[in-house]
């Protein structure tokens, strides 16, 4: 497997700390919101490379977590009379829900919370200030960047160049109270009256965002990782100073490889919601299956940016039609097909799945080239049409079909068959005629009719806008 790490800028031929196992932290959502797009891509190409490796023999201990305690989340709470817990726990469900959705293989993901650690985040920066890597100013704790001589060596900046840059962004807040401009806080004393706050050796505050990371990755992996993962974005400052901090602190190298994924762009734009072309999965699940979002997220280089368009995601859905009608055909015809003994030219025709499957790793060991893998995938497609048939033997059929769904599976694509077309005006009649019933107190006709449409696929949903429908 070659993988191309951020901070040698070349690809790699990944070696694990401990064969056949792999230590994965990849930086999760800070909950304060519903997740949206930019969030999804991070997760699901970190996903599909877990399970691409889990696939080739590795024990993957995969590490995604999620910021808790936060600015947004703290602001959040304030506006809304509702403590930060009760804001991250209603986003954190939000997240599982369209975890689900995008297919992401939660039963084996640990997601640790900032607010879980937090002794150990004060031991962590306690260690700092005694190694003389960090020091205090007025509650506030710093990381001294001038300590670490290497500063800089993932985003390849001149610290000389970022002590400038931060002197012209610094506010009054931390003015007079650092002694370089580029210092990174570790723990920030508590400002506000109410604002949530932990007891510190330094007094009231919460920890910093960097250290959090630090802290969460040093309690649950170790000292040193294996790969430590997320969006390009996050390369300076988070993981820099996660870099500072944590080798500081262990001695010992922090993570030996550094994998980002480009951004997302809207209609060839920066995706931001100060120019309106943000979207969150909630907006953008009314009108597609988030399973389509995760193919359209693998059809290009992780490292790439890649561009959401109406018509990009229209033409994914198709394409992905296309791979699913293939997957029921072979899935079907396993169910008739009969037990005749496999013919000579089948037998055959199976090395072509061997020598595709090969094709399929051999593209996915190359830093997870998902778009190639995805061509493997139409091949196997067209193989189908073109090889299986209703008088195909059931061993032939069945080892097509187990080729071509374990590929499916290392991707993390789910099946799923079109919605059939439904009579719309009947449906909405039903629900009239179960308003009705409701008025009239005559509830064991409406809960029939409820159930009735429930017979036929059709889910109904009580809104304050009314009553909605949807396909089951």
């Amino acid at each position: 497997m070659k993988i191309y790490n951020t901070l040698s800028r070349t690809k790699e031929v990944f070696k694990p700390i401990e064969e056949n196992k792999i230590k994965m932290y990849v930086c999760g959502p800070t909950v304060y919101d519903y997740m949206h797009i930019g969030n999804a891509r991070p997760l699901v190409i970190f996903d599909t490379f877990r399970r691409f490796m889990t696939y080739r023999g590795y024990d993957v201990t995969y590490v995604v977590n999620f910021t808790d305690v936060d600015d947004k989340i703290i602001k959040k709470s304030i506006v809304e009379g509702i403590t930060t817990k009760e804001v991250t726990d209603r986003y954190i469900a939000q997240y599982m829900i369209d975890a689900k959705a995008l297919n992401l293989d939660e039963e084996d993901t640990i997601h640790p919370r900032a607010t879980e650690v937090m002794d150990d985040i004060i031991n962590f920066v306690k260690g700092l200030i005694d190694k003389g890597m960090a020091y205090v100013s007025d509650g506030d704790v710093y990381f001294d960047v001038s300590k670490k001589t290497d500063y800089g060596k993932l985003s390849r900046k001149n610290l000389d160049d970022l002590v400038h840059g931060a002197s012209q962004r610094l506010d009054d807040n931390d003015a007079g109270k650092k002694k370089n401009p580029a210092d990174f806080t570790l723990w920030k004393a508590t400002k506000l009256s109410g604002e949530v706050a932990w007891d510190s050796p330094w007094g009231k505050g919460r920890p910093g965002w960097h250290i959090e990371c630090s802290t969460m990755n040093k309690k649950i992996l170790g000292d040193t990782i294996d790969i430590h993962a997320g969006g390009e974005d996050l390369e300076f400052p988070h993981h820099e100073n996660e870099i500072a901090q944590s080798e500081a602190l262990n001695d010992v190298k922090f993570a030996n490889y550094w994998m980002h994924n480009g951004m997302i762009q809207v209609n060839g734009s920066k995706m931001s919601k100060s120019v309106g072309n943000f979207f969150t999965l909630d907006d953008i699940k009314k009108e597609y299956d988030l399973m389509t979002i995760r193919f359209w997220l693998l059809t290009t280089s992780y490292r790439q940016p890649i561009n959401f368009t109406k018509e990009i995601i229209d033409q994914a859905q198709a394409s992905l039609d296309r791979l699913n009608n293939a997957y029921f055909k072979a899935e079907e015809l396993l169910a008739k097909t009969s037990e005749k003994e496999i013919s000579s030219v089948e037998k055959d025709l199976l090395q072509i799945l061997v020598d595709k499957e090969n094709e399929f790793v051999s593209v996915m060991e190359d830093d997870l080239n998902t778009a190639d893998a995805i061509t493997v995938l139409f091949d196997l497609a067209k193989f189908i049409n073109t090889n299986l048939e209703g008088d195909s033997s059931k061993d032939f059929v069945e080892k097509t079909f187990e080729t071509y769904s374990r590929l499916y599976d290392v991707l993390g694509l789910l099946a799923k068959k079109k919605e059939s077309e439904v009579d719309e005006a009947f449906i909405e009649e039903k629900i009239a005629e179960r308003n009705s019933a409701k008025k009239a107190k005559d509830f064991a006709k409406a809960d029939k009719i409820r159930d009735d449409l429930k017979e036929m696929g059709i889910i109904l949903k009580d809104t304050r806008e009314g009553t909605k429908w949807e396909i089951g």
